[in-house]
């Protein structure tokens, strides 16, 4: 078996302009030209449009936001994770992409659609949980609202690191960074929560707030409040090491739901 090495991840947690794609689209290509060397990067939820139910409006942005993602990764030498309004099928999605070497790996469709503001009126929600492998790495990826669902984020598939791309605002600031806590401790796994800056349309705040939890519930990032980059390295022997010393995870409830998981593997 090929040893597994360990990686460096980045939160950019960047401000977003809801509805000027075309600044945000420039205001990311700066960004993450200035990012220096990593081997993935997460974005915010919605990250070319700022989190909109005006999805008839914005989905056709989507090509443009994915071959720029394609381009970064190529360019940069490093995986891109991040979500955009698609339409396929006359269905919209909100959208995760995880791209790396100018293709796209797998997406995943955000399972939980915020009804509070209506996501669920304008979305279509996903049905499988997605699992990626990358570079020996296995990543779940998730967006935002289903940070909420601890049976959902249960770790039955043996992932090693959460994903959230977000877009939480300052009102409930408390439950994403007490849940993304949660999530490491109950499943064992490093949790990158990568959130927005700025303010959206109808004057809701964003202060950032993205956090990089290792497996234990312990935070391994700063509290930065504007837009910042996030850098860490990720240590696969001291999460086996944890693991192996605490196996919790071998007395999870057995899985009881119709959903699925889907598997993307990488040929490396």
């Amino acid at each position: 078996m090929k040893e597994i090495s360990d990686i460096t991840v980045q939160l950019l947690q960047a401000k977003i302009e809801w509805h000027k794609p075309k600044f945000n689209l420039e205001h990311f290509n700066h960004l993450i030209g200035q990012s220096g060397s990593a081997d993935l990067i997460v974005l915010p939820e919605m990250w070319n449009t700022g989190f909109t139910m005006k999805a008839d409006l914005y989905h056709s942005h989507a090509n443009e936001a994915l071959r720029l993602m394609k381009e970064w990764s190529l360019k940069y030498a490093k995986a891109i994770v991040g979500s955009v309004i698609v339409k396929e099928d006359d269905k919209i999605y909100n959208r995760l992409y995880f791209v790396a070497e100018g293709s796209v790996l797998a997406h995943y469709d955000k399972r939980h659609l915020f009804a509070f503001s209506g996501e669920d009126r304008s979305f279509t929600a996903g049905d499988s949980k997605l699992v990626v492998s990358y570079k020996g790495w296995r990543f779940c990826l998730n967006i935002c609202y289903d940070l909420r669902f601890p049976v959902w984020a249960r770790n039955y598939e043996d992932y090693d690191v959460l994903i959230y791309s977000a877009n939480w605002p300052d009102a409930r600031i408390d439950a994403w960074q007490s849940l993304l806590k949660a999530r490491a401790i109950e499943n064992q796994s490093y949790v990158l929560g990568c959130n927005c800056y700025g303010q959206d349309a109808w004057r809701n705040a964003y202060g950032g707030h993205s956090y990089l939890y290792a497996y234990d519930g312990s935070l391994i990032s700063e509290e930065k409040r504007n837009e910042q980059l996030f850098t860490c390295r990720l240590e696969i022997e001291k999460l086996k090491e944890f693991r192996t010393k605490f196996p919790f995870l071998a007395e999870r409830d057995a899985i009881k739901s119709d959903w699925k998981t889907n598997y993307f593997t990488d040929s490396k």
